[in-house]
């Protein structure tokens, strides 16, 4: 059956033709663009709309061949009634009943997701947590969020709201994310690594020291987790450090979850698995000496087995579920 994949994100939205037949996934086709904030919500669901026919029409398909779509975007949302309620990095979004618009303009039966819980299900259905029933996804990219998988099925909560770990507070003081200073996302995710090595890098720069990601007080500004990595690996130890912090809370999160959900599989996306070589030690040593044994042993961190291709994944992932009768 042809699935048709829409990803709305805060730089860049996408819409994708794939075809799914018994467990497998054929991506046909994709369309790509940028999200310009500047010509408004509706401009955008427009443009939404309109590439979603282009891409069926130049693979010869329409709404009558198309099984359904699924739609994935940040949250908060509400999955359920199909409504994008207010998403950080999508200005204006509020509200809005995005289901009800891409049925109603493509005669097409759709189903919305927040992409954490779309990870899961596409890690569980496509990916390493493929024969497993209780997996906790974790998206560790521009920010930090968790999808449940528990007995084979999404946990999504009583209001669409499980999983946002990242607003968790792990110590008193440190980088912010989600608002909060010292959460797991301000530990744990590109804005907080680069919170970290700015924090870091002032205070060498500031006794005359250097660090060789950072030059000068101007430079700050433009710091990057990947540029921090880089320094990290030709040996820097500022950026060692950051990074050893890092791995060392995303273990004291984790071992919150293995001792709490005691699941299976944690699967870790995006910047663990480009900076595992990194992380893994300090993430371990901690995991090794504050979990439960009985828990731990039963439970392994792996890297996405869909790595950079995992937002094309979710949204046939969520299409999939739902036809499956997963929901």
């Amino acid at each position: 059956m042809y699935i048709l994949g829409i990803d709305i994100g805060g730089t860049k939205c996408a819409v994708l033709l794939a075809a799914y037949d018994k467990g497998k996934v054929d991506f046909i086709d994709k369309i790509t663009f940028p999200t310009r904030h500047e010509t408004g919500v509706e401009a955008a669901i427009q443009r939404l709309i309109s590439e979603s026919r282009e891409i069926m029409r130049r693979n010869g398909q329409d709404a009558s061949s198309i099984a359904a779509a699924g739609i994935n975007c940040g949250g908060p949302l509400d999955s359920k009634r199909g409504v994008i309620l207010c998403p950080p990095n999508l200005i204006g979004w509020v509200n809005i009943p995005i289901v009800e618009r891409i049925e109603k303009e493509l005669g097409i039966r759709a189903f919305l997701q927040n992409d954490a819980n779309a990870g899961a299900i596409a890690e569980h259905l496509f990916g390493a947590g493929r024969g497993y029933d209780n997996i906790i996804f974790l998206t560790f990219g521009t920010g930090m969020g968790a999808g449940l998988i528990l007995d084979g099925r999404l946990y999504s909560g009583t209001s669409d709201m499980a999983g946002e770990v990242g607003h968790i507070r792990l110590d008193s003081y440190g980088p912010v994310g989600f608002g909060k200073a010292g959460s797991f996302e301000g530990f744990c995710s590109g804005g907080g690594i680069a919170q970290l090595a700015r924090d870091k890098a002032l205070e060498k720069l500031q006794v005359g020291e250097t660090v060789s990601y950072c030059s000068t007080v101007e430079e700050l500004g433009g710091l990057t987790a990947q540029r921090v990595a880089e320094a990290a690996r030709a040996g820097d130890p500022t950026a060692r450090e950051v990074f050893r912090i890092c791995g060392t809370y995303l273990g004291k999160a984790l071992s919150l979850f293995i001792d709490i959900l005691n699941p299976q599989l944690i699967i870790l996306g995006s910047i663990y698995g480009r900076c595992r070589d990194l992380l893994e030690e300090p993430m371990t040593e901690v995991i090794n000496r504050e979990t439960i044994p009985f828990s731990r042993q039963v439970c392994r961190v792996v890297a996405s087995g869909l790595g950079e291709q995992i937002n094309d994944y979710e949204a046939v992932a969520i299409a999939v579920y739902h036809l499956e009768g997963n929901a």
